[in-house]
């Protein structure tokens, strides 16, 4: 019969495993004297941006991770240790942990796993610099778009000018029969 210790301990591994493998994003922040209100204040930031805070032990997390073979992830885990986890903008959330880390004294941000790829600090600390998903879209869409709004200028031009001949030649003609 296992131990009421073990299963709970197993049950950590599989959720941070679960959790790991199905969202999007994972960030790792490592803290030291981060007081309960500054961790709070992360929850409820990381909330509004669609993210999970989930703090473990770090044997724990080592374990999960290893099982999950981000040997780079688990080998970075140092002091406490807080997993956020989202589905939504990678982008948004690292900012905000960046930010937070750069608030926050005690704090800093380890790396993460963007689906399925291990990201340094290094990364983490582009990846924030990016501007928001709506930006960038809307960026590419101007791209997209841009060569067709020429075109369409080009023509427009063209025609003009045709016109402009045209009512020329008309006026022309017309008073040479007048």
């Amino acid at each position: 019969m296992e131990k009421i210790g073990k299963i709970f301990r197993d049950s950590l591994v599989k959720n941070i495993k679960t959790n790991v493998q199905e969202k999007k994003s994972t960030f790792l922040l490592s803290y030291t004297a981060v007081s309960s209100k500054q961790m709070d204040s992360l929850r409820k930031n990381m909330k509004t941006k669609g993210a999970k805070v989930f703090v473990s032990k770090n044997r724990l997390a080592q374990i999960a991770l290893k099982e999950l073979e981000q040997e780079n992830f688990a080998n970075s885990i140092t002091s406490q240790t807080a997993f956020i986890w989202s589905n939504e903008d990678a982008a948004a959330v690292s900012k905000s942990l960046v930010d937070f880390a750069k608030e926050i004294k005690g704090a800093v941000v380890q790396g993460g796993i963007l689906d399925g790829a291990f990201l340094s600090k290094e990364q983490v600390q582009k990846l924030a610099a990016l501007p928001p998903r709506e930006v960038l879209l809307a960026q590419l869409l101007q791209t997209i778009l841009s060569p067709i709004t020429q075109l369409a200028g080009v023509l427009n031009a063209k025609s003009k000018d045709l016109l402009s001949i045209l009512k020329q030649l008309s006026e022309k003609k017309g008073g040479k029969d007048g």
